[in-house]
């Protein structure tokens, strides 16, 4: 449902999308997963045609974004990063609004009103103003916003930024129920576990481009069942990475004067031999942290950084 072919996107001298390719098919929730800064957002600015790209295609059920971008919105719910609702007024009058917008009928619109109400848990605040919700609760109602016109395609940018852990729960299975009546779901996210717990195939995203794609299995994949050894102190980083390369089945993810990253298989039972190893290049550990395999440590892996940096 939705095709994206090379996208680029620049301002000026700054890449914010560097040729970024990917396919999300209907009944599922196609993930991008990336640090701030990565190019997820705009991605989806030019998915939904706020933004137009610099070069590259973008296609929502066929129709090319650019070239009839009023056909392909009428078919998408977007639901934005930045609340996308009139605090002044209520609950009720929002999803009015943006019914009517999306061109529901005066009659369908106020059953679908209450039935999106219920929906998102607040059926009982329809007549409040949005004003005197509380964050989760102005997540939930923007989502509901999103989805008041039925859309076919979900864009979803980091739609549980701020909220408690109930309302987030709550917005997981709302993007599950959307996901199982049929719509194609892009969801943006920064947190690894929202995309181990939602996605069903997953690009990850690093600088503008996309560093890696497939299913949860694929992408584990990559690593094998290597763990990920973090080491802090102070390390000369020639020396240990000769020191260590030297050892079987150890690769050197990070080699910097106050870090060290290794990937390797049952790093727990080895410990006593990197230790070794380290000491004997000159090194002064202070700091272990090992991690199995995961999103995060594959993250780490290909870029050397944690995905929330």
């Amino acid at each position: 449902m939705i095709e994206v072919q090379d996208l680029r996107k620049t301002y000026g001298d700054l890449v914010a999308v560097d040729g970024v390719s990917f396919t999300a098919e209907g009944g599922a929730v196609f993930g991008l997963l990336g640090p701030n800064g990565a190019g997820k957002s705009t991605t989806i600015g030019c998915i939904s045609g706020l933004l137009r790209p610099t070069a590259g295609s973008v296609r929502v059920l066929g129709i090319d974004v650019v070239g009839d971008g009023r056909e392909a919105r009428r078919r998408l719910g977007v639901v934005p990063q930045e609340l996308a609702l009139y605090e002044d007024l209520s609950a009720r009058e929002n999803l009015d609004y943006w019914a009517a917008a999306y061109g529901l009928g005066r009659g369908d619109r106020a059953a679908r009103v209450e039935e999106v109400l219920e929906l998102v848990g607040l059926s009982d605040r329809g007549r409040d103003r949005v004003k005197t919700f509380s964050g989760g609760m102005k997540r939930r109602l923007n989502f509901a916003c999103g989805v008041v016109h039925r859309p076919d395609v979900l864009l979803l940018d980091e739609p549980t930024v701020g909220v408690d852990p109930q309302s987030r729960v709550r917005l997981f299975d709302l993007v599950r129920a959307e996901r199982d009546r049929g719509t194609c779901v892009l969801y943006t996210t920064h947190y690894m576990e929202e995309a181990e717990s939602l996605c069903d195939r997953l690009a990850i995203v690093d600088h503008g481009k996309v560093i890696a794609h497939g299913t949860l299995a694929e992408l584990r994949s990559l690593l094998g069942e290597r763990d990920l050894l973090r080491l802090a102190g102070a390390f000369d980083p020639a020396a240990q990475r000769a020191a260590l390369g030297a050892l079987a089945d150890v690769e050197v993810v990070q080699c910097e004067a106050e870090a060290l990253t290794l990937a390797l298989p049952a790093a727990s039972r080895r410990l006593p031999e990197l230790f070794e190893a380290v000491a004997r290049a000159g090194g002064d550990v202070r700091e272990t942290t090992l991690t199995q395999p995961s999103l995060e440590t594959l993250f780490i892996k290909l870029t050397g950084k944690e995905l929330r940096q």
